[in-house]
């Protein structure tokens, strides 16, 4: 059985890449890379084809994480498919992703990352685009403490 896992930010440059990286480093050190599917997407296509935000590869990297995915809008002709969870970093996503759904199947596979939250209290992963280097290692921090509630949640909800 794999895990299906997709993250979506707006534009695939920060967050969800970087969620990508970081849920893909915990499951790796659990030992599970097989198990799992993990990628990410953007609710727009602002900019498709595009590496991560090279501020964002430049935080990660100090972590150990490498943003290696290429940004890509989100497909609602198979990315409803091929996802059991996609996770999304904001309010903003998530009615956007609902705004694509195609049934309450679809629906009810939609999750917020900060749900996931172990050590912190946000609502949203806040998009670091516009601000200084803090916001870069918040999002990290985020991402982190939420990836292993979510790893958590995962294999709880596939195991019942």
């Amino acid at each position: 059985m794999k895990y299906r896992v997709l993250f979506v930010c707006l534009g695939n440059i920060c967050r969800s890449p970087s969620a990508e990286a970081v849920f893909n480093g915990l499951v790796n050190r659990k030992g599970e890379t097989p198990l799992f599917k993990i990628d990410s997407a953007g609710t727009s296509d602002y900019h498709r084809g595009e590496p991560a935000d090279a501020r964002m590869q430049t935080h990660a990297i100090k972590r150990g994480y490498h943003l290696t995915s290429v940004s890509r809008p989100f497909d609602p002709a198979t990315d409803w498919d091929n996802f059991d969870f996609i996770v999304a970093m904001d309010d903003s996503n998530k009615r956007t992703l609902k705004q694509m759904a195609r049934n309450l199947k679809d629906i009810n596979k939609i999750y917020m990352m900060t749900d996931f939250s172990r050590q912190f209290n946000y609502h949203e992963v806040p998009d670091p685009y516009y601000g200084g280097e803090q916001g870069f290692e918040l999002v990290l921090d985020l991402l982190e403490d939420a990836g292993e509630g979510l790893y958590d949640y995962i294999k709880k909800s596939k195991t019942e």
